[in-house]
């Protein structure tokens, strides 16, 4: 069960770990790492940050968490799909495993994983080995899922980005309407 609620928490991370990696061209070993580690330490601290937060804060966190995700998603999203309308787009240096990007993305994608860690918390159970879990599973999903991008990428050119941008866009949309029909 755990498992299962791991990679269900990693799918938004694989995601945009496969749209990463449309986007860096030569991808790198360090690439991989910083993007793996990334999402997986916020994967890793989400649940434990909803879990110290408790009851007290849940419905506050719940009422804001998807716009958060949906505005960070589509503003990274906008940003690749005007890049890529330039043809100097993957030589302007932008790098979705770096920076301010890097920890908007690894944000977005682990807002659900803040819930997780209040529902714990609800339970009364411990978060520790639930939160490694998590974090394992979304570090090990994003490789696959950079590394998989990337093969792709380098055979779609900067039409990869597009639709990248694209995907970012639509799991933004597909986090708000989810929450706001819910």
């Amino acid at each position: 069960m755990l498992l299962g609620l791991a990679v269900g928490l990693a799918m938004d991370a694989l995601a945009v770990s496969i749209v990463a990696g449309l986007t860096v061209t030569p991808l790198t070993g360090r690439h991989v790492f910083r993007l793996a580690f990334h999402f997986g330490l916020f994967q890793f601290l989400m649940p434990v940050l909803g879990w110290l937060a408790g009851r007290e804060v849940a419905h506050y966190a719940a009422a804001y968490d998807h716009w958060v995700a949906f505005g960070l998603l589509t503003a990274v999203g906008g940003k690749m799909l005007w890049e890529a309308r330039s043809e100097e787009y993957f030589s302007s240096g932008a790098d979705p495993t770096r920076g301010l990007m890097l920890v908007s993305l690894s944000v977005a994608t682990s807002i659900d994983a803040l819930a997780v860690g209040l529902s714990i918390a609800v339970l009364n159970d411990s978060i520790w080995t639930a939160a490694v879990v998590i974090g394992l599973v979304a570090a090990a999903l994003s490789t696959v899922g950079v590394l998989f991008g990337n093969r792709l990428g380098t055979r779609c050119g900067r039409w990869a980005a597009a639709i990248g941008g694209c995907v970012l866009v639509g799991i933004g949309v597909r986090i708000l309407v989810s929450h706001l029909a819910g």
